[in-house]
């Protein structure tokens, strides 16, 4: 009788699925939502799991992994001695139910925000098709912008652009504030949201090629501390997003770096404009490569160093796994309404591109 009560916990699949097709549908409706039900949502449980300083989705993630093999192991023990297949079908239902409450749980905490509106309602910017040389002049302010904030801000032993604080909690708080700082401007994004966590298993996200993943189960803005440290800031800030709301990857990386250009941190000023720095070049390194390697002749030898060290971080991070994890990125992305898939962060050059138009009215 039990397994068939189980059973029921199914019909959350379908429950999910009209969630999502109403919300893209209506745009009003998730819109709302987002900003009367997710965002209380939100605060509310992020508040209790912050009182663990580590991250808890990391410690679940493994306790689930353990549990899942030994489970697993347990059940085919069982099946070989009784010779029996009674607990083969036992796991498949519990995978089943388990998976269902799953999809659910993340569709209320996390894909219905995906049909919200758009960043650019909140920030009045008229994204639109840009030419060649507005973009050259993009390329030319963050170059020079970079170049300066690079002289401002410390280094390590190895000459490369560090942070200010002794430990990532303490970049972890200012994250938080450059946030707290950005939502005077932008109201949306107001809100009694935690600090992002870093994540101890760091060198494993590298190796998937992740820099930071927000977990909805938890409301935690999880980021890796493996990574090099310039990267740190708009990475929290770019997980710090999701937390509030906005899942797409490209107005996660335009809000990002204007929460780190506002921050009031050299450091922090420093890695948003590289961030936007680099989407920028790449943008035009496919659109006019003279162009792209006169301006690359512009960079500072020491943000060429800073570069550099990053090239080469993730150079020794290319293996199977890494495209796995690409190709599983692009598919989660493509299957929650950014149908470029990861050429969607593309957009985030059209973003700036809108700011630059905005501030030269």
């Amino acid at each position: 009788m039990m397994k068939y009560k189980r059973l029921l916990f199914l019909i959350l699949i379908p429950i999910s699925f009209i969630l999502v097709q109403v919300a893209m549908n209506n745009i009003y409706f998730a819109e709302y939502y987002s900003t009367k039900i997710y965002s209380k949502i939100a605060q509310t449980i992020s508040f209790i799991t912050s009182i663990f300083s580590f991250s808890l989705a990391e410690i679940l993630i493994i306790l689930l992994v353990f549990a899942l093999i030994i489970y697993t192991i347990a059940v085919l023990i069982k099946t070989i001695n009784d010779k029996s297949w009674k607990y083969i079908k036992e796991l498949i239902i519990n995978l089943g139910v388990f998976a269902s409450i799953i999809y659910f749980l993340f569709t209320l905490f996390c894909g219905l925000n995906y049909y919200r509106y758009e960043f650019t309602v909140y920030s009045q910017l008229d994204v639109r098709e840009s030419s060649k040389e507005e973009l050259v002049m993009l390329c030319e302010n963050l170059i020079e912008k970079a170049n300066y904030l690079r002289t401002k801000v410390n280094v390590d032993e190895d000459g490369i652009a560090a942070l200010d604080d002794e430990s990532y909690y303490e970049t972890a708080k200012r994250a938080q504030y450059s946030f707290d700082n950005l939502s005077k401007i932008y109201e949306i994004l107001r809100g009694n949201y935690p600090e992002p966590k870093p994540v101890l298993l760091s060198k494993l996200m590298s190796e998937a090629n992740i820099t930071g993943i927000f977990v909805p189960f938890t409301f935690e803005a999880n980021v890796n501390i493996d990574i090099p440290s310039y990267t740190i800031p708009s990475t929290m800030c770019h997980e710090l997003t999701h937390l509030r709301g906005f899942m797409r990857e490209d107005e996660a990386n335009f809000i990002s770096y204007l929460a780190c250009v506002n921050s009031g941190y050299d450091d922090f000023a420093y890695s948003g404009t590289m961030l936007a720095l680099t989407y920028g070049m790449n943008a035009l390194y496919i659109e006019d490569y003279n162009s792209f390697e006169k301006l690359y002749y512009k960079y500072s030898e020491e943000v060429q160093k800073d570069i550099k060290y990053k090239t080469n971080y993730w150079k020794q991070f290319e293996s199977k796994i890494a495209d796995i994890s690409a190709k599983v990125n692009d598919t989660y992305l493509k299957a929650n309404n950014q149908n470029d898939g990861v050429r969607s962060y593309g957009r985030m050059v059209d973003l700036l591109l809108a700011e630059q138009s905005k501030n030269y009215r």
